[in-house]
């Protein structure tokens, strides 16, 4: 990537920015009460994956200091929406509740996550892209930290109302709590007042707003779900981006 910059004339040099998208957990856990992550918060990941996470970003930020790569780093919360895969905590809810599965909690489900809505994280990125200050790292984040259990409630309630059990029982009768997984941290809490502040940027979705947008898209999108399940994804993208001879 250095060796590209280099190569570029003085207009697209200007104009060029690295864009490191990185993530809340490489801050480590927090308490029920400590303050939220800041940009300056010390780095304490506490699973291999945070820890590369980590590491990434110290490369990012060497790469602008000893060259003076033009680097954007933002760390995100987690985000939800459209198109995110059946393995992630919200859309594995909302396919195995409509499947008549279980609804797998880890641990006691108390685990806090400050949550962000996909679109809200693209119009933040942009932001960033437009107008941040290379060298700078940007806090993103949703201001909506609730534990997973209460996730899972909000979710189920929504479908109660959106697409009711044939029984007319709740699909909170599907939880069910299973081992926690290892490094699984406590909480995590975005400080996003930095890009707020400095570029204008606020997340356009509430919580309540957001998850309802998400939960009536894979009520209205099922075949997606199900090719993605099925791995049918791949077959698309054998056949579109293989090789010609």
């Amino acid at each position: 990537m250095r060796a590209y910059w280099h190569q570029l004339d003085a207009q697209n040099k200007a104009a060029f920015r690295f864009l490191h998208v990185s993530t809340d957990e490489v801050y480590g856990s927090l308490g029920k009460d400590d303050p939220a992550f800041t940009e300056l918060h010390q780095y304490e990941p506490n699973s291999p994956y945070s820890a590369s996470k980590a590491a990434s970003d110290h490369l990012v930020r060497s790469y602008h200091h000893t060259y003076g790569l033009p680097v954007l780093t933002t760390n995100c919360s987690n985000n939800y929406g459209p198109y995110h895969f059946p393995e992630k905590l919200i859309p594995l809810m909302i396919v195995n509740a409509l499947s008549g599965k279980a609804l797998p909690i880890y641990g006691d489900g108390q685990q806090i996550r400050d949550w962000l809505y996909v679109k809200d994280h693209c119009s933040a990125i942009r932001r960033v892209v437009d107008a941040g200050i290379t060298g700078e790292t940007y806090n993103i984040g949703g201001w909506n930290e609730k534990p997973n259990i209460e996730i899972v409630h909000t979710v189920c309630a929504l479908l109660d109302e959106l697409r009711p059990r044939e029984d007319q029982k709740s699909y909170t009768e599907q939880i069910t709590f299973v081992t926690d997984r290892l490094g699984h941290d406590r909480r995590y809490a975005i400080d996003a007042r930095k890009i707020e502040r400095e570029l204008g940027w606020k997340p356009a979705e509430t919580f309540d707003t957001g998850i309802r947008k998400t939960v009536q898209w894979y009520l209205d999108n099922q075949e997606w779900v199900a090719n993605v399940q099925s791995g049918a994804y791949r077959d698309w993208l054998e056949t579109n981006y293989t090789e010609r001879k």
